[in-house]
């Protein structure tokens, strides 16, 4: 990103560089050379119902009336000498806007460069911010050639212009764009819906239906690595036999109140932290990759209820059985855990998508023909894969968050009584063995003092044989006469 500022005007120019891969095709080439005008000229809706409706939304705008379109005819193009050239103003989704271009190009050389911008922002409270998916064009009279880009802003105080430096060759702007010295460029706006309780965010269908036509295959790129990962997790974790039967002693020993608590969430809880996990505000695909969520969580709603849905895109007949039911204000699993995490593990995911993305095409010749089935095929995939990453996400989360959480509380609380019962049986080792060292101690201090009693003994015998020796000694010695002496 970017902000050059204007020698002239003094505007801030905001300037997105898109990446390769994921917001449109690689370097310059990211913008393709696309047309909408079937899709203006109105082909046949095959969108499911719920798509923009919203009917359980309390009030607000829809998606649909978010929604804009805006054509600008710049007359003798070649004639013009102004560093920097602006539409008129026109209103979508309650703002105003405006386009803005810079024929010989902004801080580049032979660049055209184009920006959407917000009309009065100077005029706006402070705190402002318009979030918002747009798409410029520049019409060739060849609508296959026409040059679109898409991308995604969050307009605000110090980024309330936003688009590209260089969006194309100024070569290549007299090969065909500019027709009778007048240029066309074409914008689409969708402001985007924010609410608190409602979290995912929705595009127009007919805006949606374009996108989708060119990002199918980005969304798949956002969908399936995170699918990938959590049907290998849950692999992993049953062939861990241990482990996995150490898990299903824990979840057949609990009561069925408790499991049934284990299996559910609310809603609400969960769906913000799938847009947390999957919507980043400058992916242009994010949107997309919302609507997929929404119509896959709208499919499963439908599958809950029982009720076939009026177009064939929702024929709960030819889904395959949900793990996931939607009651109210939460969502539970359908059946045992043991056998979802299964399933969930060995059921295959939806086949990818291979017709890889397509240009935005009038009549069709570019890919495949853009008609009715084509739509209708795309619109069931987009809804296949956002249904089954949502069903995904909430077993992935219902287990993560609370069965194995419990599990591991289990686990360490059977941990925490064998270390008690060990510590225990330690215990009483050690107090045995003191016992035992106390009775060594008093055998030994008992042998000790008889042994002494004994030497005592000795000792005042012999002390008593002394003395009545002695005393032999002298009373002998009392009764002997003495010895005369022998005369000399």
């Amino acid at each position: 990103m970017a902000a050059v500022e204007s020698e002239e005007s003094g505007v801030g120019r905001s300037v997105e560089e898109i990446s390769s891969g994921q917001r449109c095709q690689a370097g310059e080439a990211s913008a393709g050379w696309r047309s909408s005008d079937q899709l203006e000229n109105g082909t046949p809706s095959t969108s499911p119902p719920y798509w923009d409706s919203d009917d359980d939304d309390g009030g607000g705008s829809k998606p649909s009336e978010l929604y804009g379109k805006y054509t600008w005819k710049i007359e003798k193009f070649s004639q013009i000498n102004k560093r920097e050239l602006r539409s008129n103003a026109f209103e979508v989704g309650g703002y105003k806007w405006y386009i803005l271009i810079y024929p010989q190009g902004c801080d580049v050389c032979n660049h055209l460069s184009l920006f959407l911008c917000v009309a009065n922002h100077e005029k706006l409270l402070p705190g402002w911010s318009h979030f918002a998916q747009f798409t410029i064009a520049v019409v060739n009279k060849d609508p296959k050639k026409s040059k679109y880009s898409d991308t995604l802003h969050r307009f605000w105080k110090k980024e309330h212009d936003w688009g590209w430096k260089k969006f194309m060759e100024l070569s290549k702007v007299y090969d065909g764009f500019i027709e009778s010295d007048i240029l066309i460029i074409k914008a689409q706006v969708q402001v985007i819906r924010e609410k608190a309780d409602r979290p995912f965010r929705c595009l127009d269908c007919q805006y949606r239906r374009e996108l989708v036509r060119v990002y199918l295959t980005n969304v798949e790129q956002i969908c399936r690595p995170f699918l990938d990962e959590r049907q290998q997790k849950l692999g992993k974790l049953i062939e861990d036999k241990a482990g996995w039967s150490s898990f299903c002693s824990f979840w057949l020993g609990i009561d069925q109140n408790s499991r049934r608590w284990m299996s559910r969430e609310k809603t609400d809880v969960i769906l913000k932290v799938v847009v947390k996990h999957f919507f980043i505000e400058k992916e242009v695909t994010s949107t997309l990759v919302m609507d997929s969520l929404y119509s896959g969580l709208k499919a499963l709603e439908g599958q809950s209820k029982g009720e076939k849905a009026k177009s064939k895109l929702l024929d709960v007949e030819e889904m395959p059985a949900p793990i996931v039911h939607v009651e109210k204000d939460m969502f539970l699993l359908v059946d045992d855990v043991l056998l979802l995490l299964e399933r969930a593990a060995l059921e295959p995911l939806p086949p990818k998508d291979d017709k890889g993305p397509q240009n935005r095409t009038k009549d069709g010749n570019s890919g495949e023909d853009f008609n009715k089935d084509s739509i209708e095929r795309d619109e069931r995939h987009l809804t296949e894969l956002g249904r089954r990453t949502v069903e995904i996400f909430v077993l992935s989360h219902i287990f993560s968050n609370k069965i194995e959480v419990a599990y591991q509380e289990a686990v360490a609380l059977k941990r925490q009584e064998e270390l008690i019962r060990e510590e225990a049986a330690w215990l009483a080792k050690r107090e045995q063995k003191a016992k035992r060292a106390q009775s060594e101690k008093e055998k030994k201090s008992k042998k000790k003092q008889a042994k002494q009693k004994r030497n005592n003994r000795k000792s005042k015998d012999k002390g008593e044989r002394r003395r009545l020796l002695w005393q032999h000694r002298r009373s002998t010695k009392r009764t002997t006469p003495m010895m005369k002496k022998k005369p000399l």
